[in-house]
């Protein structure tokens, strides 16, 4: 056999019927993950057709987009920004309890975002397939998984046939090599990439991460870096299972024990790449050479060093960019050649499906430890576990003593679907993975970076470089 990709291994072994040139590949899901806004119109169609959920025990919900991260009160009901967001909320509950799917509802001790949640449980696992009705389910390639978003009738689809059509799609390889410095993370890292590779340019691939730089990442960096992938507008972006992974799932409640857990780590051990394996595209990277990130426009891909300047449209070649550039800082209200440190910002968030682990958690009160914010500054942990565990090591002192807030668990400003929003032209530094106009309220200017630079940028009340707040600590 020719030797093969991560991906080509996963996707063999997922195929139920090949692709011919009139119809799409038939592929089977492993793990289909389901929240509030998406599944609503799936359920009603199963019933109108009188259809129950095929594989229930490979289905597991949750609540995260919708869900309010200010503390339910003394009736204990929640604070929810809009009926229609209590509504949502209500339906998941009642198609999880008419089809018997797992939910793990608000304010329960594992709810959560459901890319945080998931992993935690242990329910993503290499060699996976997973689909799940949101963009970001992409953050579970971080285990060798094959996981990407699908729509609403898609989600229908896998609830009553655990089956999905599929084009197959092609590989790139993005080669990491060299060594992140001090204050440079995941999300430095993925932000660079896309601003190589521009949110267009992984259309109709899955990127695998490979290199000496993306091994020394911990799960909680290479779900960050997955889970970016579809802002460079790929499919998937998976990295392959090693020590760093099996370590990371051992003793989770899903994953195997005893003879059984020895035998999926020896199956898992086979997932690698091949050697000679060939990608349809190839780049690299030299991480060494990379600085903290932040971005100036209004995608993902239009980001620069924290030290850097905003780009003149001027110098960009094609017409497309340079409208898209002009379109950009009227919007974001900068002008070219603007220094971006020093910009002031209003609102910092920290949290969403990208950076809102403990780690995430850990390095924003790293840089918060004994200073005082000077913007609105909102903290909110992926999932109840994480925020179980933050404080327990008094993460959540450090923030509110600070002067920031200390939420619950959810999607909050990533989406602003649950009243967590900016008002019109306020800048606010975000963790999250998407800086679109509007993302964070009607009018809001959104700038991607990091958790050391977000905190950072709340302690300045302006964008600033991380590096110096972090010496000595």
């Amino acid at each position: 056999m020719a030797p093969r990709t991560l991906f080509e291994k996963v996707w063999d072994a997922h195929q139920v019927q090949a692709e011919t040139a009139d119809t799409p590949a038939v592929l089977y899901i492993d793990l289909h993950l389901v929240h509030e806004v998406t599944s609503p119109q799936a359920f009603s169609e199963l019933r109108a057709r009188g259809l129950g959920v095929r594989r229930p025990e490979r289905t597991l919900a949750t609540m995260d987009h919708s869900t309010p991260t200010l503390p339910s009160g003394a009736d204990g009901r929640w604070p929810f920004a809009d009926p229609q967001a209590a509504a949502q909320v209500q339906r998941l509950e009642q198609n999880c309890a008419d089809f018997g799917v797992e939910l793990h509802p608000l304010g329960s001790p594992r709810q959560g975002i459901v890319h945080v949640m998931g992993p935690e449980l242990g329910a993503t696992q290499p060699g996976m397939t997973v689909v799940c009705g949101d963009s970001h389910t992409a953050t579970h390639g971080a285990f060798g998984a094959l996981a990407f978003g699908i729509g609403t009738s898609e989600v229908g689809h896998v609830l009553a046939s655990q089956c999905l059509l599929q084009r197959r799609p092609r590989t790139l390889a993005v080669k990491v090599d060299g060594t992140l410095r001090g204050g440079v993370t995941a999300k430095d890292l993925v932000l660079a990439i896309i601003a190589r590779l521009g949110v267009g340019g992984g259309t109709g691939h899955v990127l695998e991460y490979l290199g000496p730089a993306v091994r020394a990442l911990s799960m909680e960096a290479r779900m960050t870096l997955c889970n970016m992938s579809i802002e460079a507008g790929a499919r998937a972006g998976m990295v392959a299972p090693d020590d760093t992974t099996f370590q990371w799932l051992a003793g989770r409640s899903r994953v195997p024990s005893g003879a059984a857990w020895d035998a999926a780590v020896a199956r898992w051990r086979s997932l690698p790449s091949d050697p000679g394996a060939r990608y349809d595209r190839e780049m690299a990277l030299d991480a060494s050479a990379l600085e903290p990130m932040i971005t100036w426009g209004t995608n993902p891909g239009q980001g620069i060093a924290v030290t850097g300047r905003v780009p003149d449209p001027a110098a960009e070649k094609e017409a497309a960019a340079r409208a898209s550039a002009e379109a950009a800082l009227r919007y974001m209200g900068l002008r070219p050649g603007q220094a971006i440190a020093g910009q002031p910002v209003q609102v910092v968030f920290v949290g969403s499906c990208t950076n809102g682990r403990i780690e995430d958690l850990r390095a924003a009160a790293q840089v918060l430890r004994g200073r005082k914010v000077q913007t609105r500054t909102l903290v909110v942990p992926g999932s109840m576990a994480v925020k179980k565990l933050a404080e327990a090591e008094g993460l959540d002192r450090v923030v509110r003593e600070a002067g920031a807030e200390w939420r619950e668990p959810g999607c909050s400003m990533c989406i602003g679907m649950n009243g967590d929003v900016i008002a019109a032209g306020q800048y606010c530094v975000s963790t999250s993975n998407r800086n679109f106009e509007g993302r964070q309220g009607q009018g809001g200017r959104t700038l991607l970076a990091s958790p050391y630079t977000a905190a950072a940028s709340a302690v300045a009340g302006a964008v600033a470089d991380p590096r110096p707040l972090l010496e000595g600590r």
